[in-house]
């Protein structure tokens, strides 16, 4: 059985300017966080922003809030217990279920990403209308509901 080749227009689609976008964000964050000497990655600040929000989160809310598996959670959060970023205590009433808190230093290191991460969204924004903003936030919004209910879309 023979197999056709199948035609796609890459220049055309989203997909891959979606990933050349993220990688192009990714560099220049954490470029961004060397050159203030924030010992951070981009996984790891946006696991102190989910606790900022929510401090004390347990481990299964904080990987479906992050987009990780629950075992590459646990080694991120033991880099960021190592580093004194956060802790995690057993729950009180269920003993298998672990929640996450912002440390001092946690906290401190979050606030030092604000001005870095504003910085960097005025880099990205530049040039980008009220409008255009709203429309880009509304196409990747359709993009991730595309994902998420991808057997109704089909």
């Amino acid at each position: 059985m023979k197999s056709e080749e199948v035609a796609i227009d890459f220049e055309k689609s989203i997909g891959p300017w979606l990933g050349k976008t993220s990688k192009i964000v990714d560099y220049h964050l954490l470029e961004a966080f060397q050159q203030y000497d924030l010992d951070l990655s981009k996984e790891q600040m946006i696991v102190l922003k989910k606790l900022h929000d929510n401090d004390g989160l347990n481990q299964n809310e904080l990987a479906f809030l992050t987009f990780r598996d629950k075992s590459s959670l646990a080694r991120l959060l033991s880099k960021m217990e190592k580093k004194k970023y956060v802790t995690r205590r057993q729950n009180t009433e269920d003993k298998r279920i672990n929640e996450v808190f912002l440390t001092e230093e946690g906290k401190a290191i979050f606030k030092k990403t604000r001005p870095v991460i504003k910085d960097l969204l005025e880099i990205m924004e530049h040039g980008i209308s009220q409008e255009e903003k709203g429309q880009i936030i509304k196409i990747l919004k359709k993009v991730q509901y595309n994902f998420t209910h991808k057997t109704a879309a089909l």
